[in-house]
């Protein structure tokens, strides 16, 4: 049965290198239409550097000389559609391992204009090498590295538990993105993961620290995930905790924003 979600936290923009070029006004106009009274835009944040190919970089998140455009757009949409929807200007923060202190000094530069945030692992970092876990390529070039699929999974989660554990100063995002994303390609590479214990680890450590769950919807769009990110035992687990969640789309066009409303 389909449910009517108030709020999307998690929706990207026509800044997103890789996503559409769907304008703010059409994002609003639809998260109206969906009966949202909340959205927060939350575009990737840039990115540390020499991390991986400049090339790649740029197609996975803003360059920072963007940023004041970027601010600029949102406060010109919270203007126009003010006392119809409540619209917050964030980032989606990459936590990289190694890169704590430039993080964070770029978070302190421009953290007073964040309204809502969140702190996402889509890269881990194995022998020297930084791989981007949601890339299909990346993917197959660590698993030719690592003995096996679960401790690829090892590998995410404890990078996981690195990004509650880092100290990233006082604007550090308090929402914890897709925390199951390594299961993006779980049809492509199938494994029943039963490390309960690095499950409870994420659990308390959230709980301590007064994090929440990004609810994220984008794997029930993705081929070889088809489901929502947490899932499963972890999801159990979190909930256990009590762990508080904002639901987000991750839409990276307008058509995907409605998939919320299919949970």
């Amino acid at each position: 049965m389909e449910q009517k979600i108030k709020r999307d936290g998690h929706i990207h923009t026509p800044f997103c290198p890789h996503g559409s070029k769907d304008s703010l006004e059409a994002y609003v106009e639809e998260a109206i239409c969906l009966g949202r009274e909340e959205i927060s835009f939350t575009e990737h944040f840039p990115l540390p550097k020499h991390i991986i190919d400049p090339i790649f970089a740029e197609e996975c998140a803003l360059d920072e000389s963007v940023i004041p455009e970027y601010f600029k757009a949102i406060e010109s949409v919270k203007e126009k559609y003010k006392g119809r929807i409540k619209i917050n200007k964030g980032f989606e923060v990459d936590y990289i391992e190694g890169k704590e202190e430039e993080i964070k000094a770029l978070l302190n530069q421009y953290g007073k204009d964040i309204e809502d945030s969140i702190l996402s692992v889509h890269f881990v970092y194995y022998e020297g090498v930084y791989y981007a876990i949601d890339y299909k390529s990346d993917v197959e070039r660590l698993l030719e590295r690592l003995p096996s699929v679960e401790m690829m999974y090892d590998l995410y989660f404890k990078t996981l538990i690195k990004s509650i554990e880092a100290d990233l100063g006082k604007y550090k995002p308090k929402r914890i993105g897709h925390p199951s994303l390594v299961r993006i390609f779980q049809k492509k590479w199938s494994l029943e993961y039963e490390n309960d214990k690095l499950y409870e680890i994420i659990a308390q450590k959230m709980k301590k620290g007064c994090y929440e769950i990004d609810f994220n919807v984008a794997g029930l769009r993705k081929e070889l995930c088809g489901e929502t990110y947490p899932v499963g035992k972890l999801l159990e687990i979190l909930k256990q905790y009590e762990i508080p969640y904002i639901y987000g789309s991750d839409a990276h066009e307008v058509s995907q924003m409605a998939l919320l409303d299919k949970l």
